[in-house]
């Protein structure tokens, strides 16, 4: 246990957080009742990690394909979205986290992006966990961003053909800033990225589990680090190590 600190845990976790549907119809419910229960998956997800001091959390909210589902499942999301950016943001900023939203933002309504604009600048200067949400978002998408802004740059003359390079790429996708990616956690038994922080995720460890998003607690979320911690280090650990970390 001497063993396992600060430094051995993943500075940067992200979560594609999938099963809220299925989980809903196991209750015998719609699956927009899945995704309100989501919500409640995400607050615990975001205290667990401030106990640990993890530096980033990232969770992929809606995706670019999600476009696609039934429209009043995408409604029902929607308006999810905006209830969190309404009444939890406050809570966030009281505990200094900062929160980020990333992704192609343009395709959502005028209000909610208003919304975005004022979550962020309410907790930009925050210094404690940085929860970047990922809507309407896709890893090509981002790819392809990023490679136009580099494109912009040698079209102005700042940048030669020559000089692009992985690390001036790497400098426009999202959360640049950020520590690398470490851990990339799928919930719901799916054994695929879906188009998720491709760039970011090169050199991250990939955990799957079976365990549906509105089930994944505090002993989930502390297994899939033990896994990390055991194979980043390569000793044994086990989640209840990780548990009395948060002691």
């Amino acid at each position: 246990m001497n063993e396992i600190t600060q430094q051995t845990l993943p500075k940067h976790i992200a979560i594609i957080m999938d099963g809220n549907g299925r989980w809903a119809q196991a209750q015998g419910k719609p699956r927009v009742f899945g995704h309100k229960k989501g919500v409640d998956a995400v607050r615990n997800a975001v205290t667990f990690c401030q106990k640990l001091e993890i530096q980033s959390l990232t969770l992929f909210a809606f995706s670019s394909e999600n476009w696609q589902r039934p429209e009043q499942e995408v409604t029902t999301l929607m308006e999810l979205f905006m209830f969190v950016l309404t009444k939890e943001v406050k809570k966030l900023h009281k505990n200094n986290v900062k929160l980020r939203i990333m992704g192609e933002l343009s395709r959502f309504s005028d209000k909610l992006q208003k919304r975005v604009i004022e979550a962020e600048c309410l907790t930009k200067d925050n210094t404690g966990l940085c929860l970047n949400i990922a809507a309407n978002y896709g890893g090509r998408w981002d790819i392809t961003q990023a490679t136009q802004k580099v494109a912009a740059l040698v079209s102005e003359g700042k940048v030669k053909n020559e000089d692009i390079n992985e690390e001036l790429i790497s400098k426009h996708i999202m959360m640049a800033e950020q520590p690398a990616l470490d851990l990339l956690i799928r919930t719901g038994g799916d054994l695929r990225i879906s188009n998720f922080l491709l760039w970011q995720a090169a050199y991250a460890e990939l955990y799957f589990t079976d365990t549906l998003w509105p089930d994944f607690n505090d002993e989930a979320f502390a297994d899939s680090i033990a896994c990390y911690v055991s194979r980043e280090r390569r000793f044994g650990c086990t989640g209840e190590q990780i548990k009395q970390l948060l002691a």
